[in-house]
């Protein structure tokens, strides 16, 4: 028995892509293939890094090594079906594989905004809580924390996956996105969807509500520590440690809060391809960057490799 069994009279859907001009689809797929590869070699490059180099083995890295991880998923969830209707055309996706897209789709992002929290209690913990720094940022607690995001990830995407598939697509199959994402599935379905906006509002606003509050208490009591600093070289090395994860907090919630927290009503297709580009694409590949360009421990250990220092792989700590 398939999914799609009494439930829908969908068995394909077709995904309009990012663009109908067909002008277009050439330099796009070249696009997105180069993006596709930086992000690849970015994310695989910062895992082979941490893992590597014992001086990043410390919790802010290890969960900067599983968020170059989560990028990779999320990126290849997306893009690789992209770039197959870029150039071959071809643009049908099965009921069942768009139903998988989107479980790992929302898996990946839930696990990526839980993780964007947890770097900020670690930044918390080294900069107002030194002295206990190691023992409240052990590598027991560390792994726990990751395991929960993993968890909470696969409960909500399934969550997720019940609610939206277990609508009718009995009108039209054509959705106006280049993937499987809530918004343009719900505008399909011809069965009362307002019980099915609720639940994916209230844990689309559970899953970003409690990671942003934590980020944001988080910084609030880093800035007044920093400020109670009276050494300039101190206030600024304390920013600096906080600078990238800022950085990508900001692009990440940014582009979901535009996304899914306005009303359905105002929800433009075209608006929606674009911010979805942006953190299914442009956010995975800015994230090894943001963090090596803005980070001395990566740059060295960059250094050590491109000088072809022999570096071993050790415990993750």
């Amino acid at each position: 028995m398939t999914l799609m069994d009494n439930r829908s009279e969908v068995n394909e859907f077709i995904l309009l892509g990012l663009t109908e001009a067909p002008g277009f689809q050439g330099p796009l797929f070249i696009m997105v293939t180069l993006i596709y590869i930086i992000t690849l070699v970015g994310n695989l490059g910062m895992v082979a890094l941490i893992s590597q180099d014992s001086c990043l083995h410390t919790p802010m890295y290890f969960f900067l090594r599983n968020l170059s991880l989560v990028d990779f998923g999320l990126s290849s969830t997306v893009i690789p079906k992209v770039m197959s209707g870029l150039l071959t055309g071809d643009k049908v996706i099965s009921y069942n594989g768009c139903a998988t897209q989107l479980f790992f789709f929302v898996v990946f992002a839930t696990i990526e905004s839980l993780l964007l929290a947890f770097m900020a209690y670690d930044r918390h913990a080294a900069v107002c809580r030194p002295l206990h720094y190691t023992t409240t940022m052990t590598s027991k607690i560390c792994v726990y924390l990751v395991s929960g995001a993993h968890i909470w990830g696969f409960i909500t995407s399934s969550i997720f996956i019940g609610n939206i598939f277990g609508l009718s697509f009995c009108r039209s199959n054509v959705i106006h996105h280049f993937f499987c994402d809530i918004p343009p599935l719900l505008v399909l379905s011809c069965s009362e969807i307002h019980i099915a906006e609720s639940i994916v509002f209230i844990f689309g606003s559970l899953n970003a509500s409690f990671p942003f509050l934590v980020i944001f208490f988080s910084y609030f009591v880093i800035f007044i520590t920093v400020l109670k600093i009276r050494s300039a070289d101190g206030r600024q090395k304390a920013f600096s440690t906080c600078a990238s994860h800022l950085t990508a907090v900001f692009i990440f919630y940014g582009t979901v809060i535009f996304m899914y927290f306005q009303p359905s009503s105002s929800h433009s297709m075209d608006s929606d391809k674009m911010v979805s580009v942006f953190y299914t694409m442009i956010i995975p590949m800015l994230n090894p960057l943001i963090y090596s360009l803005r980070n001395k421990e990566v740059k060295n250990a960059f250094r050590k490799v491109v000088r072809g220092k022999r570096l071993q792989f050790g415990h993750p700590f």
